[in-house]
């Protein structure tokens, strides 16, 4: 296994986290269009179940829709009257990560330090766009659910409890983990929200994929599907020592090598026929792939089919 590079950490900081803001300049999570009514000009929303509130009353015009006239206004006023409303401006943006045990594996970089940079991206891009920021971290000895606030300080809160659940050592593993902050989301979840999850997924469940279906019926849901390239192809032929000293073990590649291939791409194809059937965008995030580039070519695919 290759070693890190002597530039980066391991396990990154907050100064790290923070010090993504820049990176987020420019990064649309999302085309925001204005939905489509009489209130607020001819386009669709991008995102479902975008708020709308009331702005003035106007005179009826022609093609307005009969729904929005204040019958108020017009009995009062002998004239009919249209409602008019203005969109909400700031969405819910509510990050999902998964840090559990299965997160601590990597070549040039770990899973888990991946998810956190991305997550800081998207929490700073979000901000950064005036949406509110929140989210669930799930870890193996306990996890942190925060609600959608705005300004700079939700996110640093976030990203601080980002840096202290991040995996530092080998954990049994908990299947039930991801399910446990899908669940959360369930409960807690504004209708129109954007829900990034980034997981390996490797424990998803059925009822974690049912829970993921509740989500999507009303919020945008984009799965961000983590991975080393070691777990996609195993390295070549022979034995190597796996783990972390005083918990190391063997493994011969070869063997297993068939097994090591197949295991990954069941894996993945069940993920892409589910995020098919839920109609969510799904990102593959490699540990060694450029993270700004691969954001933003799946947000901007993202944007094009909401």
């Amino acid at each position: 296994m290759s070693r890190y590079p002597e530039d980066e950490s391991v396990f990154p900081s907050l100064a790290d986290l923070i010090g993504l803001r820049g990176a987020a300049h420019g990064l649309e999570l999302g085309a925001r269009r204005l939905a489509l009514s009489v209130q607020s000009g001819g386009y669709r929303s991008v995102y479902r179940g975008r708020g709308l509130e009331f702005d003035e009353v106007r005179i009826y015009q022609p093609g307005d829709g009969v729904r929005d006239i204040d019958w108020r206004v017009t009995a009062r006023r002998g004239r009919p009257h249209t409602k008019l409303f203005r969109e909400e401006r700031e969405r819910p943006v509510l990050l999902c990560v998964d840090l559990g045990p299965g997160m601590l594996f990597g070549g040039r970089r770990l899973k888990s330090a991946q998810a956190l940079r991305a997550a800081a991206v998207l929490a700073w891009a979000a901000e950064q766009a005036g949406d509110r920021v929140g989210g669930v971290v799930v870890a193996s000895d306990r996890h942190h659910a925060r609600p959608a606030l705005p300004r700079r300080e939700a996110v640093l809160t976030l990203l601080k409890n980002l840096v202290e659940l991040q995996p530092r050592a080998p954990a049994p593993a908990q299947p039930e983990l991801l399910e446990h902050g899908l669940a959360r989301l369930v409960h807690s979840a504004h209708p129109g929200s954007f829900i990034p999850v980034l997981s390996d997924f490797q424990s998803l469940s059925d009822s974690g994929e049912r829970l993921l279906a509740r989500l999507s019926r009303h919020n945008d849901v984009l799965l961000i599907h983590v991975f080393d390239p070691l777990e996609a192809e195993p390295p070549p032929p022979g034995r190597y020592r796996l783990g972390v000293p005083g918990r190391l073990v063997e493994l011969d590649c070869g063997a297993l090598a068939t097994h090591w291939r197949q295991a990954f791409a069941t894996r993945r194809a069940r993920l892409q026929r589910l995020a098919q059937r839920l109609g969510n965008p799904l990102l593959t995030l490699s540990t060694d792939a450029g993270l700004i580039s691969v954001l933003a070519r799946g947000l901007e695919r993202h944007g094009r089919a909401a």
